[in-house]
């Protein structure tokens, strides 16, 4: 066996004849794109429910946040959130919000919720480690998991009910609310 005869059966078993470097070099960035977006995926199926609406010029006291979704299972156990993305333009230390659900039968429950959204030094709470925070407040499912009691689609609207001292009226705008949410999420064990 001639040297040359060895050197060229080691270059042809690295690659083969038919294929080209680049189609390998894009079929390792194809593969690796697809894991991450797996990954990604995987990730956020923990939510049955996960929506946002921008608020992009403060929160009209008269501006009601609605989303329907369809109940994910009637047999199993969830809880729901009600997110808030804000910023430092937010100037009160808790928030009130007016919660509606209305059931797919026509039942509707209808909550006025208070939830801290700072700390006594006016710090405010939440995820996050820009000036904008994430805030996830619980709906249901706080002491007792909520299980939707009636197959269908669900309506929730969530509208803001901030009031400052001695003014009846309410805050017409509520600044530094960014986004309003609702999460339906399953319970974990």
């Amino acid at each position: 066996v001639k040297i040359t005869d060895v050197k060229t059966q080691i270059e042809t078993r690295k690659t083969p004849k038919n294929l080209d470097p680049r189609i390998i070099m894009q079929s390792k960035s194809v593969f690796w794109i697809l894991i991450f977006a797996s990954l990604a995926f995987s990730c956020q199926q923990n939510n049955s429910f996960d929506r946002y609406m921008s608020i992009p010029n403060g929160w009209d006291k008269q501006e009601i946040v609605s989303y329907e979704f369809v109940a994910p299972d009637i047999l199993k156990p969830y809880n729901l959130f009600v997110n808030l993305r804000t910023t430092t333009d937010y100037k009160f230390s808790n928030i009130f919000l007016v919660v509606e659900l209305n059931y797919p039968h026509g039942k509707v429950t209808k909550d006025t919720l208070e939830y801290i959204m700072a700390k006594p030094s006016g710090e405010l709470l939440g995820s996050g480690f820009t000036s904008v925070k994430q805030h996830k407040l619980w709906f249901k499912g706080i002491d007792n998991a909520f299980v939707f009691s009636e197959e269908g689609t669900y309506t929730v609207h969530i509208q803001q009910a901030m009031r400052l001292r001695g003014n009846p009226k309410g805050v017409a705008i509520l600044d530094g609310v960014i986004d309003v949410g609702f999460s339906v999420e399953p319970l974990n064990k």
